[in-house]
C-alpha cells in the first residue's frame, strides 16, 4: 500500500437515500418518518420548470419545520447548466435553517463544477455567519463525469458522497436503452444456445467506488426505475454492495426496506467477521501472521475485510 493512506469517509449510515419532489410538501412528513438513512428533497428532475420557485420555498420551510430525527437531510439543487441552481444555493443558505446537512449537485462533469458551487456556498456561509459547514454529494451522470471521476472525488473537502445517475448517464453515453439501472435485455453473451446477462453499469460503478475510496467519499448506487420489480432491485443492490457501495437510492417508499436489507450486514456475516477477528488475534498472540478459519486461509487482509463489516454493523446499531 502507498504510504499515502486512504482517508476515512464520513461515518454515517447511508444504506438508503429516499427522494421526494420539492413540489409535493404533503409527502415530507412521511419521508421523515421513513426508515431511510438519508432524505433527498428534490428541486431538479422531478420538479417542472414552472414549479421550481414554489418547490424551493416548500423545501426551505420544511428544513426547519419538520422533525427529521437523526437522518441526513439533503437537497438536490438544479444542474449548473440551468438558470435555477444559483438561486437554489443562495436561498437555501440565506433562508433555510442549519438543520440542512448537505446539497446534492447533479450532472457534475469536472472538478471545476464543484469549485463553482463551493465558492458560492463558502461566500454565503461567511456572509451569513452560518456555523454548520454544508456538505456536498454529487451525481455522475455523463461521459464527462465518469471520465473525470477521480478529480471530481478530490475536488472539495465538503464532498461526502457520490452516486451514479443511470438514466442521464445512459443518454450521455448514447446507450440504446430507456431503462434506469438494472439488467438490460440486449446486453448479453451467448453460448451454446443460451443467453447470459451481464451488468452494463459495472464498470462505471467500479470506477466510482475506486475514486471514492481513494479520496474518502461514500460511493452510493443510484436509482432503479422499475419499482414494481423487487427482485431486479435486489439483484442490482447486491451487486453494488459487493463492489463496495454503501447504499442505494429509493425513488419509491417500498424500495427503502429493500435497500436497508441489502446494505445492513446480516447477523451471520457479522458473527463470521467477529470470529475471523478473534481467530487472527489468537494467531497473532502465537506469533503467526495467518491462520485457518472454516477451512480457508485468513490473514492480515482478512482483518481489514472483517473490520469493514463489524464497523458498519456497529454504526447502524448506534442509530
Amino acid at each position: 500500500m502507498s504510504f499515502r493512506i486512504q482517508p476515512t469517509p464520513v461515518a454515517r449510515p447511508n444504506r438508503c437515500q429516499l427522494f421526494g419532489p420539492g413540489s409535493r410538501p404533503q409527502i415530507f412528513e412521511k419521508m421523515a418518518a421513513s426508515a431511510a438513512d438519508v432524505i433527498n428533497l428534490d428541486l431538479e428532475d422531478s420538479v417542472a420548470p414552472d414549479d421550481k420557485a414554489q418547490a424551493r420555498k416548500n423545501v426551505i420551510e420544511a428544513i426547519g419545520g419538520i422533525d427529521w430525527g437523526n437522518k441526513t437531510l439533503s437537497v438536490r439543487i438544479n444542474g449548473l447548466d440551468s438558470g435555477f441552481w444559483y438561486r437554489d444555493v443562495v436561498d437555501l443558505l440565506e433562508q433555510a435553517s442549519e438543520r440542512l446537512d448537505q446539497i446534492m449537485i447533479p450532472k457534475v462533469g469536472c472538478a471545476a463544477d464543484i469549485y463553482a458551487v463551493d465558492a458560492l456556498v463558502s461566500s454565503i456561509e461567511q456572509a451569513m455567519g452560518r456555523k454548520k459547514r454544508l456538505g456536498f454529494e454529487v451525481i455522475i451522470e455523463s461521459a464527462a463525469g465518469i471520465s473525470h471521476v477521480e478529480e471530481i472525488a478530490a475536488a472539495s473537502p465538503r464532498l461526502q458522497a457520490m452516486s451514479l445517475g443511470a438514466a442521464d448517464f445512459a443518454a450521455s453515453m448514447g446507450m440504446q436503452t430507456t431503462g434506469i439501472g438494472g439488467t438490460q435485455e440486449n446486453y448479453y453473451m451467448h453460448r451454446e444456445g443460451a443467453k447470459y446477462w451481464s451488468d452494463p453499469w459495472h464498470w462505471a460503478q467500479a470506477a466510482i467506488v475506486a475514486a471514492c475510496r481513494t479520496h474518502g467519499v461514500l460511493p452510493v448506487d443510484g436509482p432503479f426505475g422499475d419499482f414494481s420489480d423487487d427482485e431486479g432491485f435486489y439483484a442490482q443492490a447486491r451487486r453494488s454492495a459487493t463492489l463496495g457501495m454503501v447504499g442505494k437510492w429509493a425513488i419509491h417508499p417500498k424500495q427503502v426496506a429493500l435497500a436497508n436489507e441489502v446494505f445492513t450486514p446480516s447477523e451471520e456475516a457479522v458473527t463470521e467477521a467477529r470470529e475471523i477477528l478473534a481467530a487472527m488475534e489468537k494467531a497473532k498472540s502465537e506469533g503467526a501472521g495467518a491462520t485457518v478459519y472454516k477451512g480457508r486461509l485468513v490473514d492480515i487482509a482478512s482483518i481489514k475485510q472483517a473490520e469493514v463489516i463489524v464497523k458498519q454493523a456497529e454504526m447502524i446499531a448506534a442509530q
